[in-house]
């Protein structure tokens, strides 16, 4: 009965969570970006052709500072409703806040990225391609995440501005949900943009006590006791570590480091 009950408060937080993105998505943010757009031409009216492209990436600054700040707190709020459900609980290892960082994660459950942005401000993440297809969450994708579809040097250019700006990248390597003691393959995009900007890559370990909302399992299986997540801050990666050699082979020593982490 306990597991029943615990699965069923699982099903409607993530109905609740596809009606609220839905909402957010093709309500908030498009009147948002309406309000901002009347802003933004109150602003360059009165500005010289010189002052155009400043204005309008600072209006762009502006517009990912908001909606980031929005879905920090909206992605904290509703990771909170599981642990105030006692679905799951979640234990912080060495964790401290970081700016302008690239931060590389092991992906155990489904609700991996909404636990990360709901705990780092600041945060944005490399988003999967195929959620531009998914109607819940398009928007709220093109909006305010970096979709892994685009050009490469596109990426680099773009995850540049944003590190500067202060901001903090979320990226899965092995880009998708993994299991327990399977061999992890690790994408070189985070080693890629690491030599591109030379920022420091921060390590996150996910670890789950039950596969909850694990690949190839049903959402409804939440158990019949409190799921722990543990979430452990590692050690940065510094570009410094590693001696001068090829982009490729710095690319697979960066990337060979990052999984020694995850798997120890």
């Amino acid at each position: 009965m306990i597991r029943f009950i615990r699965g069923f408060g699982v099903v409607l937080l993530f109905i609740i969570f596809g009606i609220c993105s839905f909402f957010l998505g093709f309500v908030v943010l498009p009147l948002w970006q309406i309000f901002m757009k009347f802003e933004k031409n109150e602003i360059i009216s009165s500005s010289n052709n010189n002052e155009n492209s400043i204005k309008n990436y600072n209006e762009d600054k502006k517009k990912r500072e908001r909606f980031s700040r929005l879905i920090h707190k909206l992605w904290h709020f509703y990771t909170n409703i599981f642990v105030k459900l006692r679905l799951i609980k979640i234990k912080l290892d060495n964790f401290e806040q970081v700016k302008g960082k690239i931060i590389v994660s092991t992906h155990p459950t489904f609700i991996d990225i909404m636990i990360l942005i709901g705990l780092y401000d600041n945060s944005l993440c490399l988003a999967k391609k195929e959620l531009l297809n998914n109607i819940f969450l398009k928007n709220i994708i093109k909006n305010v995440y970096i979709p892994n579809n685009v050009e490469l040097n596109e990426f680099k250019k773009i995850s540049t501005k944003v590190l500067n700006d202060g901001y903090n990248i979320i990226i899965f390597p092995t880009g998708t949900r993994t299991i327990k003691g399977e061999d992890l393959k690790i994408h070189k995009g985070a080693a890629a943009l690491q030599i591109e900007t030379g920022a420091d890559i921060i390590p996150i370990k996910i670890e789950c006590d039950y596969p909850f909302l694990q690949k190839n399992r049903p959402i409804y299986d939440a158990s019949d006791r409190i799921i722990t997540y543990t979430i452990n801050q590692l050690e940065p990666i510094k570009l410094s570590q590693f001696e001068e050699k090829s982009e490729i082979k710095l690319r697979k020593e960066i990337s060979n480091k990052i999984k020694y982490d995850f798997m120890n």
